[in-house]
């Protein structure tokens, strides 16, 4: 049995924000969902996020198997082809975003998380760098599937609090990493297994920043289950909350799928590239802005001769109504 998946998603401005800095990505031919919360100056956030969107899709898109078969940004373990291309194309957004930051002082510091899955029989690979957050959504509880990159975290962790504990010591929205700060980005991973009903969700903190897992929950289990239902009750959620952030969610339901002897793998930290990968992905973004080129050219040319042929049509239109107005005028004559 092939795989099938429903999915819904949608981004929201807030009621606060004068523009909305949250990206979404549907990509439903290749199974490949994410969440970006963009963060800077006057529109850079937006910038990064759709950069980091658009890097994604290019990857999967047009250069999927050139990039698994590149060596020179191989990854320092195996994972599954989609798992691997989530994470080199996570790599390259960071790369993107950090380069365009660097040719545009307007765009200095701009960067986003990103929690992004690709799914493949009845495996999905969890890549996520921020506090933008993954879960899958048992019967009677959220299941967390990624864990933030933020000073709450890692304060809970080490010193075994409550996130309402954390947040009184360092506050809400201090994260410790984003794509596109540094030239280079550490990316977790993770594998998970999946059948036929289960359902996921993620989201940007402009949901999970103003309401904790078991109130999420109670508001998806008293809908009536339908996806686009569960997206937009989580953001007036959001919104009754005070709206004070852009909002994102995306649900996913695995309607079927095909089983594979693979097994889960357990968090783990892709660490920052070398010197000499970086060097790599620039020429990969390289190659990517040449695509772009050569993609607008052709339409431009397609345009033009679009123009062109509509030009002939009108004019032999206009010809043809010219003759058939002399021939009723001539006829009147006689």
């Amino acid at each position: 049995m092939s795989l099938s998946i429903k999915a819904v998603g949608r981004t929201d401005l807030g009621l606060v924000r004068s523009g909305n800095e949250d990206c979404i990505h549907l990509d439903e031919h290749h199974h490949v969902y994410a969440v970006c919360d963009g963060m800077g100056g006057h529109q850079a956030g937006e910038v990064a996020s759709l950069t980091a969107s658009e890097t994604v899709q290019k990857a999967f898109t047009y250069f999927a198997r050139e990039i698994l078969d590149d060596k020179t940004i191989s990854l320092d373990r195996t994972l599954p082809p989609m798992g691997e291309l989530l994470v080199k194309a996570t790599r390259l957004a960071n790369r993107a975003i950090y380069n365009k930051s660097r040719e545009d002082s307007a765009l200095s510091g701009m960067g986003t998380t990103i929690v992004a899955v690709a799914i493949e029989n009845d495996i999905m690979s969890i890549v996520h760098v921020g506090d933008s957050r993954a879960y899958r959504i048992r019967e009677r509880e959220l299941e967390p599937l990624t864990r933030d990159h933020s000073w709450v975290a890692e304060i809970q962790e080490a010193q075994n609090l409550t996130e309402e504990e954390a947040n009184s010591v360092v506050g809400k929205n201090v994260i410790t990493r984003a794509l596109g700060v540094k030239e280079n980005v550490e990316a977790d991973y993770r594998l998970i297994k999946v059948k036929e009903g289960d359902r996921f969700m993620l989201c940007s903190d402009g949901l999970c920043g103003f309401a904790d897992d078991d109130e999420i929950f109670e508001v998806i289990r008293n809908t009536d289950q339908e996806l686009q239902s569960i997206v937009d009750i989580l953001i007036q959620m959001a919104n009754d909350r005070g709206g004070a952030d852009n909002v994102s969610v995306i649900a996913l339901e695995i309607t079927s799928t095909r089983e594979t002897p693979i097994p889960e793998l357990d968090a783990l930290t892709f660490g920052a590239e070398n010197i000499d990968t970086l060097g790599h992905e620039d020429d990969w973004l390289d190659k990517f802005a040449e695509f772009d080129s050569r993609r607008q050219e052709k339409q431009e040319s397609e345009s033009k001769e679009s123009g062109g042929t509509n030009k002939v049509l009108l004019l032999s239109i206009f010809v043809v109504f010219a003759v058939v107005a002399a021939v009723i005028i001539w006829m009147q004559i006689e």
